[in-house]
């Protein structure tokens, strides 16, 4: 048990030296799982508007709302991350990617 506990903490330590990288790619991820859905019902939303307003707020959507999604919601994770212990950090990302997967494997 304690070499397991011992793995467990010296993986949730490695990981914590990059928890900005592995915030980036599950921020990433959940873009790329979730944009889809989330363009339709802008689309949905903004479909009777001219063309013109349309692409302008489609483009606003999809360079301003993501990027900034991208650059400020990643350290929000990234943080939110850290508080995690040497022993819980490591099982909960293992879960949170497992859950990305099974999320991804459904669409």
């Amino acid at each position: 048990m304690d070499v397991l506990l011992d793995l467990i903490a010296t993986v949730s330590r490695w990981s914590r030296g990059h928890l900005h990288d592995i915030a980036l790619a599950i921020m990433a991820t959940l873009l790329v799982l979730f944009g889809p859905g989330i363009n339709a019902w802008v689309q949905q939303r903004i479909g009777g508007l001219n063309f013109l307003f349309r692409t302008l707020l489609f483009v606003l959507l999809c360079a301003v709302g993501y990027g900034l999604a991208m650059i400020y919601l990643t350290p929000w994770l990234a943080k939110g991350l850290a508080y995690f212990s040497n022993y819980t950090l490591a099982p909960v990302l293992l879960l949170v990617f497992f859950l990305i997967g099974i999320v991804a494997d459904r669409s």
